[in-house]
């Protein structure tokens, strides 16, 4: 039987790769140096699946995900939320005290003000945060630190200088499993999120309208986001999450009356939702 693999953007030891080590410990994880290349990966058939984030707790939407989603032909087929944990790290023998710089991704750093404030360190921007762990391995430099997740220690031989470094406790991001094929979960068999892109039609109120058939028919929206399609300010397309399934009566009607509204309505995914939103 052959190994599953899966796509991430990042380096070994980003939080992508976490995830699939938790999620997935027996598929071979396969490190991609952008979100296109993670999609080309599934496409063209050199990954089963790719694991995506989604959403962050603290930083909203992750940018141009979105924009990939509807177009390209992948399906979600599962979701997972992980808890984002940073540590200080750096090469044998170096200390808080001997820590000038310290390197991560722009958003990590900005997670993490407090305790590079309360040193007095420099932040510089790497391209990730794993990617910042190896540039410091490679360097050997004991001026030089990364805030980075733990795997990354581990992977690059890096010591731990500080754990959880992180401003809040509450910092999660969701990610969202792509698969080449749709596999949709079973109406009746536990909770269920269904994904969907749309289009409303140039019409006064066409959205409330568009919208209206969700409440009356009791489904629960958590998520509606809009963004520009081609860069036309008047073409705007909408990404909707709704708890339930297509096949059960509330939702199929309010499904129904969507399409009275919209030019389009394209089911990107069907699937189970993670416990983690009813623990939350």
């Amino acid at each position: 039987m052959s190994t599953t693999r899966i796509a991430y953007q990042g380096e070994p030891g980003a939080n992508s790769h976490m995830v699939i080590d938790e999620h997935y410990p027996d598929a071979q994880p396969v490190p991609c140096a952008s979100f296109e290349d993670v999609f080309a990966a599934v496409t063209a058939g050199d990954a089963d699946l790719a694991m995506i984030p989604i959403d962050n707790s603290i930083a909203g939407r992750v940018a141009d995900i979105h924009h990939f989603l509807p177009t390209s032909g992948l399906h979600i087929v599962a979701e997972h939320f992980l808890r984002i944990r940073f540590a200080v790290m750096g090469t044998p023998g170096t200390t808080l005290d001997s820590v000038k710089t310290v390197h991560s991704h722009v958003h990590a750093l900005g997670q993490c003000r407090k305790i590079i404030r309360e040193h007095g360190w420099t932040p510089l921007i790497s391209g990730d945060t794993a990617g910042a762990a190896r540039e410091i391995a490679e360097a050997h430099d004991p001026s030089r630190a990364s805030i980075s997740p733990p795997l990354a220690a581990q992977i690059y031989g890096l010591e731990v200088l500080a754990e959880d470094v992180e401003d809040e406790d509450h910092n999660t991001t969701r990610f969202v499993v792509l698969s080449r094929e749709p596999r949709r979960a079973p109406a009746g068999d536990g909770p269920v999120v269904t994904t969907f892109v749309f289009n409303v039609r140039n019409l006064p109120a066409a959205l409330y309208k568009a919208l209206g058939g969700f409440a009356t028919n009791g489904v629960n929206m958590t998520k509606l986001e809009s963004y520009m399609v081609g860069g036309e300010f008047t073409a705007t397309q909408f990404l909707c999450e709704v708890d339930g399934h297509p096949d059960e009566p509330g939702l199929a009607r309010a499904l129904e009356e969507l399409a009275f509204f919209t030019t389009d309505v394209d089911v990107l995914g069907v699937y189970p939702a993670s416990p983690f939103r009813s623990a939350s």
